[in-house]
């Protein structure tokens, strides 16, 4: 009879936990739907392919070089998309540094006299990037158009019936190295970037963006979540407090807590693992809060359509995985196609990531409009829970 009774009861707590799942439709959907939609999103948006670079030569006045820019383009290959061919440099270069373009490829100006004096010629291949991994990438860009135009040079010179040594005789042949003549060109890379972090370094402000929106996010969510399941929307509805005030009070409260957080995890940044930080304070205070205010607005938003605590954690976690793949803290935000690359500027923490990367490794960036986008997702987010809240205390 004991064992029969011991049945009965667990039984019994089987079914009461089956039909409470079943009365939280909303938390059951967002647990089971909620990463299939993230993974139908990424399978939709990701293309996995690495854009071309936005390339501009250089062929310096009086080399005899041609300008036409197919005959580049077959030389670059599909790493490099030639856009221009230009004899001003500094021009180029003013490009390169305010991101117009992805690489510079100037071309020599004595190719012929390095050669007959037994030297490699020198191609220069600058860049702008603070990105190890895009670093990485460049060098190996670097090395496949060398090898390009050394094959080019060779198979012309097979063509022809003659080399560059050929053409000198024999005796001024025996005088050049024959390693010059296998491969009588050098890519040299050279980033004109303001800092070149490493690998942590680089990663530490995207790590700090995360964390800030995913704290704000849970903290203020589970707080409101917790006063609507525990009845004291119904305190609210009839004290004079109103909706507007407890949002606000919410929002300075957890500002001041993730802010303190913020200034802290800077700190340690800067000074423990030596990021650099190039941009007036100021600006990184100013990204730092516009990511926590839209990051406190999105909270409250999901605290507002939330009917639970569990599901509000739900939500939260759905919200870090999708900001792990989306945000461009793993893969670059422009190897999404549209309209997922679109979407994806709804997260606060893929403006945040790009912002107080540019900030503080380049002093600046060239995407400010990023900076009243988070402004105008803070002030949309919190309206919009503003305006449920408002509803859902009148209903208590």
């Amino acid at each position: 009879m004991s064992l029969l009774k011991a049945l009965t009861r667990i039984l019994a707590i089987v079914g009461k936990e089956l039909v409470s799942v079943v009365r939280r439709p909303g938390a059951l959907l967002s647990l089971v739907l909620g990463p299939f939609l993230i993974m139908a999103l990424f399978g939709v948006g990701y293309s996995g392919y690495r854009r071309p670079l936005d390339t501009i030569v250089v062929i310096p006045p009086n080399t005899g070089l041609s300008t036409d820019v197919k005959s580049y383009q077959d030389v670059a290959g599909e790493g490099l998309r030639v856009t221009a061919i230009t004899a001003d440099e500094n021009d180029a270069m003013a490009q390169l540094t305010t991101q117009k373009v992805d690489v510079v490829v100037v071309a020599p100006p004595d190719a012929k006299a390095q050669f007959q004096a037994g030297k490699r010629t020198q191609i220069a291949v600058r860049v702008n990037v603070t990105d190890p991994v895009e670093s990485a990438y460049a060098v190996f860009l670097t090395r496949s158009l060398e090898a390009a135009v050394n094959r080019q040079i060779v198979q012309q010179a097979a063509t022809e019936g003659e080399g560059y040594a050929i053409s000198r005789g024999a005796a001024g042949a025996s005088q050049i190295p024959p390693d010059v003549i296998a491969a009588p060109t050098q890519a040299v890379l050279q980033n004109v970037a303001q800092s070149q972090p490493t690998v942590v370094q680089y990663f530490g402000p995207a790590v700090l963006a995360l964390i800030l929106q995913h704290m704000a996010v849970t903290l203020i969510a589970l707080s409101v979540v917790r006063e609507k399941t525990s009845g004291l929307f119904e305190l609210f509805r009839i004290s004079p407090i109103t909706t507007a005030e407890l949002v606000t009070g919410k929002l300075i409260a957890y500002g001041i807590f993730a802010g303190a957080v913020a200034l802290i995890t800077i700190g340690l940044l800067v000074v423990g693992f030596h990021v650099p930080q190039l941009a007036d304070p100021g600006w990184i205070a100013l990204v730092a809060l516009l990511l926590i205010a839209s990051s406190l607005g999105l909270g409250l938003l999901i605290a507002a359509v939330s009917s639970s605590e569990p599901q509000t954690v739900q939500l939260s976690l759905l919200l870090l995985l999708a900001s792990v793949f989306f945000s461009g803290f793993v893969l670059a935000i422009d190897e999404f196609s549209e309209p997922v690359r679109t979407m994806i500027y709804a997260l606060p923490v893929s403006n945040g990531i790009r912002l107080l990367g540019d900030f503080m490794f380049r002093g600046g960036t060239i995407v400010g409009w990023q900076i009243g986008l988070m402004a105008g997702l803070a002030g949309v987010y919190i309206l919009l829970s503003w305006l449920i809240l408002r509803r859902v205390i009148a209903r208590a």
